[in-house]
């Protein structure tokens, strides 16, 4: 299978948008979230997926601060990573993961490693995500075993509130300068 991570355009951006209603629903069996009174995977009252893409459009407006990514796989889209430079960092940090995506058809296939490398190799310098929620111990999982090959487990985690102040995550930094 080919692996291809690639920079999102104002001409494939409906892809994102049409994958993360789906990345929201696999959260909420995480999270033990119900849709709203719309049907939506939101917090706040949206009527119709419509809505829902307006709030993602800051990601396609924001070009050298924003990075919107596709993960294709064969040429077909599996999912998507969504990294932010500064200002929409911790200080501390140059890179920082959002969003990480893949559709459950390419799972335990290498495919997620592979997208999250190729991601990484693009921007050298000092990086942080995080994963939400004790119960997600695959997504723990996931970044510890990829961090540990991508970095010789020259990596750090931690337990604490990011800087977006959303509660308790496991928070992953490494600096891939030397990788």
């Amino acid at each position: 299978m080919k692996v291809e991570t690639i920079l999102a355009t104002k001409e494939t951006e409906n892809i994102i948008k049409n994958l993360y209603p789906l990345y929201l629903h696999d959260l909420a069996e995480i999270y033990g979230e119900f849709p709203n009174e719309y049907g939506i995977f939101e917090e706040e009252p949206m009527k119709t997926l419509a809505e829902q893409y307006d709030v993602q459009n800051v990601w396609f407006e924001k070009p050298g601060e924003l990075y919107p990514f596709i993960i294709m796989v064969d040429g077909k889209p599996a999912g998507f990573d969504l990294v932010s430079t500064k200002p929409y960092t911790p200080r501390s940090t140059d890179y920082y993961l959002y969003e990480f995506f893949l559709l459950s058809p390419y799972r335990g296939k290498g495919i997620a490693e592979e997208a999250a490398k190729q991601v990484f190799d693009r921007f050298k310098g000092k990086w942080e995500l995080y994963t939400g929620h004790k119960n997600n111990e695959r997504g723990q999982g996931f970044w510890r075993k990829t961090l540990c090959n991508y970095t010789g487990k020259n990596y750090e985690e931690t337990s604490g509130e990011t800087f977006l102040k959303d509660g308790i995550k496991t928070i992953f930094k490494f600096n891939n300068s030397e990788v």
